[in-house]
């Protein structure tokens, strides 16, 4: 690439080669609006052949319901789940529902709402003997409620493997100038009486989370357990969904080096993608989540499909990013440069038989874009792209000028589970930086 002279042989070897024309793929299947209405902080359960999805409170109710056949839709508004808030709190502000089953057949709920004791937001719980409730609240005061941590919010619950129960919830320490956590406390199989201390996983300490993280959810993949959360505030492109990993239950949980949707990541198809919940089905897992629609006047209801690279979520229609460096390299080299992702670039590919093997992972079997980092000195270069050995098609770099990172889109087909793109020298001069695939 840098050689340009050294290389002209080779380029014009490469030029000669003859592609049959392959028939155009599709683009990656975004998430999609299912309910184009207010319904933020969404959270289903699936209830035989139903699915039941509960949101932040609006002019539905304390707790919005909606049921529906498929994720997809169409969805059905309900009339309130929580009807009334236990005596506790003030109505207004019933955040971030929560509904599982348990093991005696009825139906649990947390929700979040204003302690008029307190002056902040704490956690509840209610009861139901359906998952339409109406649910009925437990107890007479809050389940957790700790005014001077800013108060508490966000509660989910989880059953692990060994059926033990845990509630997980933030601490509102955002509130009150504060940092935030997220914690983890074991309950009883009622899922209302508090077992043992709770546990610290998580607490806000990168840039980018503006000094909050929320919303947890967690789940548990193969050894691993994946504890999702929301970051950023809430009100615009900046709120996104992480995850943190962890080989035990109790941490020490490892935060992803990137967020797993972002506004970016979806290249604005979701407007500030938080407030996650997981769905687990033997037939394909799927993420559900709200963002910002009527020019950010409500939040609607995703859905997107889920997969695991190995233990560690990969969502369909979001970017995510494989660095070419890492690859398999053959003759060519990694180059290091500070202008480049992670410090590093695939440099000399200048031969026909200079190639890179970027291994990705799709969640389903079908079209997907790959976006391909780049820069080209000596006018507009040219690599064969294949999938798994399949048909070539021609990418086109544009000339950037060397140092100067820019991305194309290919638009490839791929198997469900881990492919292996191979990008190889076909005209001109170009290095790689990385691949993404959304």
């Amino acid at each position: 690439m840098r050689r340009a002279l050294a290389c002209l042989s080779a380029a014009l070897v490469a030029g000669s080669l003859v592609l049959t024309p392959v028939a155009a793929t599709a683009a990656t299947t975004p998430a999609a609006l299912v309910i184009a209405d207010d319904f933020p902080d969404p959270d289903v359960i699936k209830v035989g052949g139903t699915y039941y999805a509960y949101s932040t409170n609006n002019g539905h109710g304390n707790v919005p319901v909606a049921t529906a056949t498929s994720l997809t839709g169409p969805w059905t508004r309900r009339p309130d789940a929580l009807p009334t808030l236990g005596a506790w709190a003030n109505g207004g502000l019933t955040w971030a529902p929560d509904v599982s089953a348990r093991a005696d057949g009825r139906y649990l709920l947390y929700y979040t709402a204003r302690s008029r004791a307190v002056g902040r937001q704490c956690l509840g719980a209610a009861v139901a003997t359906s998952p339409l409730g109406p649910f009925t609240p437990v107890g007479t005061g809050p389940l957790v409620c700790n005014g001077a941590e800013g108060g508490d919010i966000d509660a989910s619950s989880f059953v692990d493997g060994d059926g033990r129960r845990y509630l997980l919830y933030k601490d509102d320490g955002n509130a009150i100038g504060q940092p935030t956590s997220l914690w983890l406390q074991g309950v009883a199989a009622d899922g209302v009486t508090l077992q043992g201390g709770r546990v610290e996983l998580l607490r806000n300490d990168r840039p980018e989370e503006a000094g909050i993280i929320e919303a947890p959810v967690l789940t548990r993949v193969g050894a691993r357990y994946v504890l999702f959360y929301s970051l950023g505030g809430y009100g615009g492109d900046g709120y996104q969904t992480s995850y943190a990993t962890a080989t035990s239950l109790t941490g020490p949980y490892t935060k992803a080096y990137r967020s797993l949707l972002t506004t970016a990541s979806t290249d604005g198809a979701v407007r500030g993608p938080g407030g996650a919940d997981v769905v687990r089905e033997a037939g394909g897992d799927h993420i559900v989540f709200h963002g910002w629609i009527n020019n950010y006047g409500a939040r609607g209801m995703y859905v997107a499909a889920l997969g695991w690279a190995g233990e560690y979520p990969v969502v369909r229609g979001s970017r995510v990013r494989y660095e070419a460096e890492r690859g398999v390299l053959n003759r060519c080299a990694a180059r290091s440069t500070p202008t480049a992702s992670q410090g590093q670039v695939v440099a000399y590919l200048d031969y026909a038989d200079s190639w890179v093997d970027v291994t990705v992972f799709a969640p389903r079997a079908g079209g997907y874009s790959a976006h391909i980092a780049y820069a080209a000195g000596y006018g507009d270069a040219q690599h064969t792209l294949t999938v798994n050995g399949g048909s070539p098609q021609v990418v086109t770099y544009p000339n950037s000028g060397w140092e100067t990172w820019r991305q194309v889109r290919a638009d490839v087909t791929l198997n469900a589970g881990f492919n292996t793109i191979r990008l190889t020298h076909r005209d001109r001069w170009a290095e790689i930086d990385f691949v993404e695939i959304a």
